[in-house]
């Protein structure tokens, strides 16, 4: 292009396009596309038709199964996300602009995290900043990773298999998940069982408990086992597969933390192996180039200072996060 072009395209380039594209590279297809922004499939594809001919260049690889972002296309979406996520933050800006005192968090977690040195560090940042408000959405591991990628979230707490780009991340806290039956079911109770005994059994589990999921250690150790049981029930929400568990619709796994008052209840019984099945590990993640407010500064600053404070093995200790609360 000459640089008349250039002048010329960055007058004239949708923006509609270039989120279209942004869409469709994270949905991995134009079908998956055009349902989340509520548009045809024709309508996305030839949105992609129109900014591939404006740009003069070919971002997608697309044909029968095939589906590949090429390298233009890689550095458009890097630009893309950079452009989204800095048009996403313009009222936290804007507050930020209005009020310097008070400040808002919005923080992306994954289901059920049952920690309380996170509590402690919410309760810090509270009791120094009394003007801070907080919006806590409990989503998907995969979208807290986009939520921030796009600056629509402060920060996550969530799980993670490989760093997601343009992210930071520091190991929070290391779960270990372990088998468990519901107390209508056949195991329950049972102190003789082997890793044997629960091959014919039908299993509940998490939908990212697969290979290349953020739960594929889960999978992992199925495979090497010779655990290859039909799945009955599959949700990303821990709540609801602890329900099918308790419910008795087959075994599956759980985090050994979150089990525990369950376990005392006689809600759950734990099954083989006993040392657990697999470490699976929660992240705390910020974008570094989102502009934060003094409120979102304010709790990564809390957040950081208590990882430093509390050693990794105590993270899920009640006591060793009032003792930092507290200054003790």
């Amino acid at each position: 292009m000459t640089p008349r072009d250039l002048d010329r395209l960055g007058h004239q380039l949708d923006w509609n396009l270039l989120r279209t594209f942004m869409v469709i590279v994270q949905e991995q297809g134009l079908t998956r596309a055009a349902s989340r922004l509520g548009l045809t499939q024709p309508a996305v594809s030839q949105a992609l038709k129109r900014l591939e001919e404006q740009l003069g260049r070919q971002l997608i690889e697309r044909g029968q199964g095939h589906f590949r972002i090429t390298g233009a296309g890689e550095v458009i979406y890097g630009e893309v996300l950079e452009i989204y996520g800095n048009i996403t933050r313009f009222g936290v800006l804007m507050r930020e602009v209005r009020d310097e005192i008070a400040g808002h968090v919005r923080l992306a977690l994954a289901s059920r995290i049952q920690s309380p040195l996170f509590d402690a560090i919410l309760a810090r940042v509270h009791a120094l900043h009394p003007l801070v408000t907080f919006r806590i959405d409990v989503m998907a591991s995969a979208e807290a990773h986009t939520a921030v990628q796009q600056k629509t979230a402060s920060a996550a707490l969530c799980l993670m298999r490989e760093p997601p780009p343009h992210v930071d991340h520091a190991l929070f806290a290391r779960q270990v998940f372990h088998f468990y039956c519901g107390p209508g079911h056949r195991l329950f109770g049972r102190g003789d069982l082997t890793l044997a005994d629960l091959r014919s059994e039908t299993f509940v589990s998490f939908t990212s408990d697969q290979i290349g999921g953020v739960l594929s250690p889960l999978a992992v150790f199925r495979a090497q086992e010779g655990i290859d049981s039909r799945i009955v029930g599959a949700s990303a929400n821990l709540d609801e597969v602890r329900r099918m568990i308790v419910a008795g619709l087959g075994i599956g796994p759980l985090p050994a933390h979150v089990a525990a008052r369950d376990r005392e209840d006689g809600l759950l019984w734990p099954l083989p192996p006993p040392e657990g099945v697999a470490p699976v590990d929660l992240h705390l993640l910020w974008n570094p180039a989102a502009k934060l407010n003094r409120a979102e500064r304010a709790f990564l600053d809390v957040a950081q200072s208590a990882m430093a404070a509390v050693p990794l093995e105590r993270r899920f200790d009640a006591q060793a996060a009032a003792a930092w609360l507290n200054g003790r």
